[in-house]
């Protein structure tokens, strides 16, 4: 009988662990972009919505708030931007370039790994992979979280652009 309960009790124990949310205020501080990838290429290209230079993320899980300061670049010059949005389910809604959904697929201390949906005014959406990391290089075993990630979203790999070798804007 004690068994039975154990077993029990365990199995209760592992179910409840599957349904518990990750505290994403710890992943709060510096993220540089590294790599975005996007089903339509022209929102990651200079002058794209999503061709942005990160410097800042900060989860605030208490008040179900995310925000962003980044810059993207219009004719070569880089504008700073702050974005803010609310945690609804298993992503954070943002009012930016229409609306989009960002969610976390892969976070340690060192990188983060993120899939946008955007839908943008005109009700186009577009699909968005980003890798940030906490310093000026990430490693191997990120950039491939990252690249699986892009083939599951069924981003093509020619769609991956290098965003940390073009990024002369002001760093934080």
């Amino acid at each position: 009988m004690k068994v039975l309960l154990f077993s029990l009790v365990l199995g209760l124990l592992v179910a409840s662990q599957g349904e518990a949310q990750t505290d994403n205020s710890q992943f709060t501080g510096r993220w540089i972009s590294h790599y975005n990838a996007a089903d339509n290429v022209e929102t990651i290209t200079e002058g794209g919505a999503f061709h942005t230079f990160m410097r800042y993320i900060e989860f605030d899980e208490e008040n179900g708030t995310i925000l962003f300061h980044f810059y993207v670049k219009e004719n070569g010059e880089c504008i700073e931007k702050y974005v803010s949005g609310t945690k609804e389910e298993d992503f954070y809604a943002l009012d930016y370039a229409g609306n989009t959904e960002f969610r976390l697929v892969s976070a340690d201390n060192n990188a983060l790994i993120a899939h946008d949906i955007n839908v943008d005014e005109h009700g186009k959406k577009t699909e968005v992979v980003q890798l940030f990391g906490s310093g000026d290089s990430v490693n191997s075993e990120n950039i491939e979280k990252f690249n699986n990630a892009v083939r599951e979203k069924g981003i093509p790999e020619e769609n991956i652009r290098n965003i940390i070798d073009n990024d002369t804007c002001p760093e934080e």
